[in-house]
């Protein structure tokens, strides 16, 4: 009797839990739709597959992928070889040389890249976005400015030129986006900063490249000759070089500004070379050597060509005496304002500016400082 009154209350008691449950859950649910807030939580949640597909995606993702549709049909692959002979001597033959990376430049089929990509090659291959491959011929190289041009012969309706912008107005911390073929890995794309401005490297023939573009977006051997983009997909620079103990990127790369490549690259489609400033001087073989003999810092002006700039200004060369030996004439140790300590550093300093223009030039004469007043003339 007591086994059997105890399995009732038992009955009893599972019944009212399970009141008290259904009525505490049924309460808890209304206060939570009682909140303001708890709706539109529920509204995202349950309508998360009709939302559009970028619902998730922020502005800048947005523009990142933006960017990348509009210009990477615009970036193009190369491929080297170079000729090798034989161990003989009897026969040469060809060998994949190196790759990198390049942009349409216009509707004409000219590609822009890098020289130090280019140079050396005995034969070049251009791959378009859509992995058709075509030979390519070189136009015109700028090594000082590590620039080239190629050209390729395909249909216009195939090609997408970029679209340049400037880098003058460039400031530290915008966004910046690089696309290339890193490792013969095409269409890369990564991202980054613009981390400096206004630096300088040397390019392979020892001349400075100026107002470089520093920048943190990843850039690896493949990158070469890439375009570097602003975040409305403008070109701002060609990706040339990094710094690196290891040959991968550290977070230091170095761009060619776009009004560098705006003023070098109409020239070497023109003339297949670029025309350049000069003053009508032929400069002292082995300068470095002879100034450091003579302890002085400057350019020794061998000799003056007749009629030229520097002729009609009153610039001096090398004078001999009665006894055959050569004498020092003019030394050029600034243009206006720069200060000109070798050969490449005069070089770097007419490059600011053109055919034509006016220049103070500053020598040392018999030991004393002079001016001289030159009409620039082009570079012979």
């Amino acid at each position: 009797m007591k086994t059997r009154h105890l399995f009732i209350g038992i009955l009893i008691g599972i019944a009212a839990g399970l009141i008290l449950t259904s009525t505490f859950s049924t309460n808890f649910d209304e206060k939570q739709d009682a909140r303001p807030e708890a709706k539109p939580v529920k509204a995202v949640a349950t309508t998360t597959a009709a939302a559009p597909e970028d619902a998730a995606l922020l502005p800048d993702e947005q523009n990142t992928i933006a960017v990348f549709q509009e210009v990477a049909p615009s970036v193009v692959f190369i491929t080297s070889k170079a000729i090798r002979q034989g161990f003989f001597f009897t026969e040469t033959y060809e060998v994949p040389a190196g790759s990198g990376s390049g942009f349409i430049w216009d509707d004409r089929g000219h590609i822009v890249t890098n020289f130090h990509v280019v140079e050396n090659a005995s034969a070049l291959n251009i791959t378009l976005s859509d992995h058709t491959s075509y030979e390519a011929d070189v136009v015109g190289v700028e090594p000082s400015k590590d620039i080239a041009v190629l050209r390729i012969n395909v249909p216009s309706n195939k090609l997408r030129p970029v679209k340049a912008g400037s880098s003058a107005s460039l400031q530290v911390g915008q966004k910046v986006v690089a696309i290339g073929n890193p490792f013969g890995l095409d269409q890369t794309l990564t991202t980054g900063v613009v981390s400096a401005l206004g630096r300088e490297i040397k390019a392979n023939n020892g001349r400075t490249i100026q107002d470089v573009i520093q920048t943190d977006a990843a850039i690896n051997p493949g990158n070469s000759g890439g375009p570097l983009l602003d975040s409305r997909g403008q070109l701002i620079g060609i990706n040339t070089a990094i710094i690196s103990p290891s040959g991968s990127s550290a977070g230091i790369g170095f761009a060619v500004p776009v009004n560098t490549v705006n003023r070098v690259v109409p020239e070497l489609i023109r003339y297949g070379k670029v025309i350049r400033p000069g003053l009508g001087v032929q400069i002292m073989n082995n300068n470095e050597y002879w100034t450091r003999r003579l302890g002085i810092q400057g350019v020794i002006i061998a000799s003056v060509q007749d009629g030229s700039a520097a002729y009609k200004a009153g610039l001096r060369g090398l004078q001999t005496n009665r006894r055959g030996e050569s004498l020092l004439g003019d030394v050029i140790i600034g243009i206006n304002d720069k200060r000109v300590r070798s050969f490449g550093e005069l070089g770097d300093a007419l490059d600011q500016y053109k055919i034509g223009d006016v220049v103070t030039v500053r020598v040392l004469r018999d030991g004393e400082e002079k001016t001289v007043r030159v009409q620039l003339q082009e570079l012979g």
